[in-house]
């Protein structure tokens, strides 16, 4: 689902292209290209420590878990690992 940005960051975006000062409007082009980036990362303050922290449990509980046969199983110790997540 895609969001619409909020208003006062559409103001902003709006006043920076239409100045008169040629750096504020090159700002502005290049805060456009990363402006999916910014929100979602307003939307879920995740940052790459966390996700990093995550990936290296999961990869414990791959080395743990090798010879299982039951993928099921395997997913629901991930999941078991991480109670408040999803």
């Amino acid at each position: 689902m895609r969001r619409n940005p909020p208003p006062c960051l559409t103001i902003a975006y709006q006043q920076l292209r239409s100045t008169a000062v040629f750096r504020l409007k090159a700002f502005a082009r290049k805060l456009r290209a990363y402006l999916p980036g910014l929100l979602a990362h307003c939307r879920y303050p995740l940052h790459t420590s966390v996700l990093e922290g995550i990936n290296n449990k999961i990869k414990v509980i791959k080395r743990v878990a090798y010879g299982f046969r039951d993928d099921e199983y395997f997913f629901l110790k991930i999941r078991a690992a991480f109670p408040g997540i999803g």
